[in-house]
């Protein structure tokens, strides 16, 4: 964070001091909300959670070096108090944007947020210091937490927006405002809380409108709903995608033998070949995205192509591959999922498991339930498991509840699969039977929404080799 009195941050969040025998003592280290991640010099933000009241660290917070606390009451220590601890958070990462002579870039879509956002990082920081948002940190506690640890060498600040409802973005964008805009897609996430696709754009749209008359908006041009974003901004526009009329388009895109995407680059200043780390082909579209966004920063081509083609994953449980000393990979995509990610996911494990198929190796698509779709949630539980079947993914083990069964449901009546297909209670299940049935050359997926937990299946598979690593043999159950 940039260097802030105590003083001066009771004025810009309108509150009040207490405690504090010097205002003049600065803020020099981050901002932080977990007590666990306090630093000394760092100011501590105190939420009153409904399991954890940050209050109750505070003396703890202050003992490990915190300069204060930003509190909702007089907490014995240093600190300054406000009425609403959240509103406070987002005034004083608005005053510190202000200050910083960064560009600032957001970005939002239904599908592909995280990944891009990563790429986008790794690209900018080798033209400058950049500063990016870590993991999935996009709502209304999270970016202004990002923003506030942006230091006065940060020339890029890379920023995620999620949003779950109308609305959303407008706020993010008025706490952080953007000069380039990226809207990837509108797909069907958290449908059942926006009520359709139309009502995603809507949201999503939030982002194009605050931009600047001299900023960019960057859209993707095979997503029509986004493609007519262009009408709701007064900036400039730069599409990205496959369609030949994109300003940065890929060419010549196919998957190498192990799943991973390469491609040829073309942008206005000329083209260069890429080939991605990231496994699966709709990590192409989220290389466009993040190579227009450098381009409009004024990196070359050749220089974001190579940036691309060294990027790897930042943020953990996407794509995560791990390859086992028997031959059995495992791929842990279980941070989030919904229907667009899904399929994205299943053709990548297609992509992957063709060489291993060639030697007798298997795919499993281990998946669990798609949160938040609302009334769609049967047909896209069905349609997933149904896909299943068309992409001749070996196996299917649908772990969970109801939304699971429709998963199993529609790959048996696809496929009439029988013993390929099978429901699971629960990723403890889940394990047990990869741990009975996995051979050397299987290639496992692991994919569900975040609040199933089904990380802790792909975890299990990669623990069991390395304990049996450490003590000298591999099971081979």
């Amino acid at each position: 964070m940039i260097a802030l009195s105590l003083a001066e941050i009771a004025t810009v969040v309108g509150g009040q001091t207490y405690d504090i025998p010097d205002p003049s003592v600065r803020v020099t280290a981050p901002v932080v909300r977990d007590s666990r991640e306090v630093e000394p010099g760092g100011l501590f933000v105190a939420f009153a959670g409904e399991r954890v009241d940050g209050h109750d660290y505070a003396a703890q917070v202050v003992a490990a070096g915190a300069v204060a606390v930003l509190a909702q009451r007089p907490v014995g220590v240093p600190a300054v108090v406000v009425d609403d601890v959240q509103a406070a958070l987002g005034a004083l990462a608005r005053h510190v944007v202000a200050r910083l002579g960064a560009t600032l870039v957001a970005l939002t879509g239904s599908a592909g947020k995280t990944s891009t956002k990563d790429l986008i990082a790794q690209v900018l920081q080798r033209a400058a210091p950049t500063v990016w948002t870590p993991g999935s940190f996009n709502n209304e506690i999270g970016l202004p937490l990002t923003a506030l640890s942006a230091t006065e060498e940060t020339r890029f600040l890379v920023l995620e927006m999620g949003a779950r409802g109308k609305g959303h973005i407008r706020y993010l964008t008025g706490l952080t405002p953007p000069r380039v805009g990226l809207v990837l897609n509108v797909g069907t996430a958290h449908i059942g809380e926006f009520g359709g696709r139309e009502q995603i754009a809507e949201a999503k749209g939030e982002l194009v409108e605050s931009l600047p008359a001299d900023g960019t908006a960057i859209l993707n041009a095979d997503d029509p709903l986004v493609r007519a974003m262009a009408s709701r901004t007064q900036a400039r526009v730069l599409l990205f995608g496959e369609s030949d009329d994109a300003d940065v388009r890929a060419e010549n895109v196919r998957l190498m033998e192990n799943g991973q995407p390469a491609f040829t680059l073309h942008t206005p200043s000329g083209c260069s070949d890429v080939r991605l780390r990231l496994y699966g082909e709709h990590h192409v579209s989220n290389a466009l995205a993040a190579a227009a966004v450098a381009h409009d920063l004024g990196m070359s081509v050749d220089e974001i192509a190579l940036a691309l083609s060294e990027a790897g994953t930042l943020s953990r449980w996407r794509m995560e591959v791990t390859e086992r000393p028997d031959g059995v990979t495992v791929v842990n995509d279980a941070y989030n999922a919904n229907p667009e990610s899904m399929r994205a996911a299943l053709r990548a494990l297609v992509a992957m498991g063709k060489a291993a198929q060639a030697k007798g190796g298997r795919t499993w698509a281990v998946l669990g339930p798609m949160a938040e779709l609302g009334d769609e949630g049967l047909a896209e539980h069905d349609a997933v498991g149904r896909l299943a079947v068309r992409l001749n993914v070996n196996k299917l083990v649908a772990v969970g509840g109801r939304e699971a069964s429709w998963l199993q449901l529609g790959a048996y009546n696809e496929g009439s699969w029988g013993e390929e297909s099978v429901h699971v209670s629960d990723a403890q299940a889940a394990i047990d039977l990869l741990r009975s049935e996995l051979r050397p050359g299987d290639v496992v997926l692991v994919k569900a929404s975040r609040s199933v937990g089904l990380e802790s299946v792909a975890q299990a598979l990669v623990a069991d080799t390395a304990a049996a690593t450490a003590t000298g043999g591999v099971d081979a159950r």
